[in-house]
């Protein structure tokens, strides 16, 4: 999974639109951020087989952030973030929260079983990734339906909707990029780690920027 977890930023954008939209784009996403992040310091580790079917990526080792109990911590703590340090709602902080654990919910149907419940613990995935074509429509269907009741709120808040549109459209596009693009086969180590973590936060900014235009005069 991989933009499709951006469907759980719009929907929570799309219940309270008060809560920015650059919050709940890095939320989405924290967990594979903070993955990016440790695989870069060397403290998790992951490796690319090409003759996979779908995702090339063996994940054998991130209990820190992919574990269930890692993705519990990681989304109480980006919770309390929001109310402590953005001075978000707590509705907002709470959606925050939430969006970070969907992360490992959808992560859940996509993965080989590589997640683990606790670190060190069982495995579980349900392999939706050994199937592209189904996981591919999956991930975007989340993002058309999920994006069209964001873009629905925005025209009810007398916002035009191209901005919203136009950033599905680069999510998608970098969808397509991912799968025309897969890593090299081997470890994947810090320059691909860097890689990695400099896409989401380009996605992060396009985000804020989006939040920020489309205002009907």
């Amino acid at each position: 999974m991989f933009v499709g977890h951006y469907a759980a930023a719009f929907a929570a954008k799309a219940l309270e639109p008060k809560t920015p939209l650059w919050t709940l784009a890095a939320g989405c996403q924290l967990i594979d951020i903070g993955w990016s992040s440790l695989i870069m310091a060397g403290v998790e580790h992951a490796s690319a087989d090409p003759s996979l079917q779908g995702s090339t990526l063996v994940l054998y080792d991130m209990p820190w952030t992919h574990s269930l109990a890692g993705a519990a911590v990681w989304s109480v703590g980006a919770a309390l973030a929001c109310i402590a340090l953005l001075r978000l709602s707590v509705w907002s902080s709470v959606l925050v929260g939430f969006s970070v654990f969907s992360h490992w919910l959808l992560d859940l149907l996509v993965h080989r079983p590589d997640l683990q419940l606790y670190p060190h613990g069982p495995k579980v995935g349900l392999g939706l990734w050994n199937y592209p074509v189904p996981e591919q429509a999956l991930e975007i269907g989340l993002l058309a339906v999920f994006g069209a009741a964001w873009t629905a709120s925005r025209k009810a808040q007398s916002r035009t909707a191209w901005p919203a549109i136009a950033f599905i459209a680069f999510l998608v596009a970098l969808q397509i990029v991912a799968m025309l693009m897969p890593p090299p086969a081997g470890r994947i180590g810090f320059q691909s780690g860097l890689t990695i973590l400099v896409v989401y936060l380009l996605v992060t900014a396009i985000a804020a920027l989006t939040d920020r235009n489309g205002k009907h005069a």
